[in-house]
């Protein structure tokens, strides 16, 4: 019985169109899933519609300038936003070091010893509790104009986050895994370093993401108080000579700085941890 099997084998164009298109709708869902895609449509969006407000309600450049204007400045100030975005740059990672070195100290010291909760949950309270603004002066007083103030202020401003975060993840560890690490004779420090911790590293992800995206608003809240760089400084002076591209430039660059260390921590955070839920 040969021609049956020859008939099956022979290419049915139907079939081949469907697999063809089904292929086809399967890249193009692909590539729209791409974080990078979406994020330039929304840019691309973004952008359109504020060319539109400019072109539609006839704006003036002194109150809102148009994005191909901004874009320009980017280009023609390229050497001076570059320092003072280096300049911001690094008192926003050293503040995210410090804040989650300090988060991750107080949230171990809160679950290790439970006396000490009752006195250190008041001091994590109140650094919310008193604004970043009114506290500004005063670091400005102790530390000075120079970098040093401006990382205590982002350090500060995430500090609460951290720490909620961390010592709610520390806090909420299942509790068959400790019982499981106790039959098995686990110390407390073994339940600690092996458990604990391990447990409380997703929770502990997510006080990261929101620090990374609020610690550049405590380092430019420094600049506008007091400072000689930064591009809290550079829009301060471009608001002062009515140059509003060049604060408008300023600003996408900072926009733009923390959404770009936003998908860089999230990238790391999904390696680092790959047992936390997408």
């Amino acid at each position: 019985m040969p021609e049956p099997v020859l008939s099956s084998k022979l290419p049915n164009p139907m079939l081949e169109q469907q697999a063809v298109s089904q292929a086809f709708r399967k890249g193009n869902s692909t590539v729209l899933s791409w974080p990078i895609t979406r994020f330039v449509t929304s840019m691309a969006i973004i952008l359109g519609l504020w060319q539109a407000c400019v072109v539609l309600f006839g704006l003036p450049p002194f109150i809102l300038p148009g994005p191909v204007a901004v874009l320009s400045k980017l280009v023609e100030r390229a050497d001076v936003l570059w320092h003072h975005t280096i300049v911001t740059g690094t008192e926003v990672v050293f503040g995210l070091l410090l804040g989650l070195a300090m988060g991750l100290f107080f949230a171990l010291q809160m679950l290790l010893f439970e006396p000490l909760r009752r006195w250190l949950l008041p001091v994590l309270i109140t650094s919310q509790a008193i604004p970043v603004f009114a506290i500004a002066p005063i670091l400005m007083l102790w530390l000075g104009y120079g970098m040093a103030s401006k990382i205590v202020m982002a350090a500060l401003i995430i500090f609460f986050p951290v720490t909620t975060c961390c010592y709610d993840g520390l806090r909420h560890t299942p509790k068959g895994y400790l019982d499981l690490a106790m039959t098995m004779g686990a110390t407390r420090w073994q339940q600690l370093w092996q458990i604990r911790l391990p447990a409380a590293l997703p929770a502990l992800a997510s006080g990261v993401r929101v620090a990374v995206v609020v610690a550049p608003i405590g380092a430019v809240i420094g600049e506008w108080v007091g400072s000689s760089e930064g591009l809290g400084y550079l829009m301060l002076q471009a608001n002062a000579r009515m140059f509003v591209d060049e604060m408008f430039a300023a600003l996408f660059i900072l926009a733009f700085f923390s959404i770009s260390l936003y998908f860089i921590t999230d990238f790391l955070l999904k390696k680092a941890i790959p047992w936390q839920s997408q």
